[in-house]
């Protein structure tokens, strides 16, 4: 999980403060960007600069996935 810090650009899409999840994409990352699931529920690139990534305790993150799928 990832916590966004800046929806500079992307008003729509991102909204600061809130956790979204990442997916593993190297193509973007060697570009400095993270795809991430945002508020459309579909998968984009962002800066990778616009996120922090969080440590989230095993049960909690596997319910926030079943919660997203």
């Amino acid at each position: 999980m990832v916590v966004c810090l800046s929806n500079e650009g992307y008003p729509a899409s991102l909204e600061p403060r809130k956790l979204y999840e990442w997916l593993d994409d190297p193509q973007a990352e060697s570009k400095g960007m993270l795809r991430v699931i945002d508020e459309s529920g579909e998968d984009y690139p962002y800066p990778k600069a616009f996120f922090a990534q969080v440590a989230v305790p095993g049960e909690l993150a596997e319910r926030l996935h079943k919660m997203a799928a």
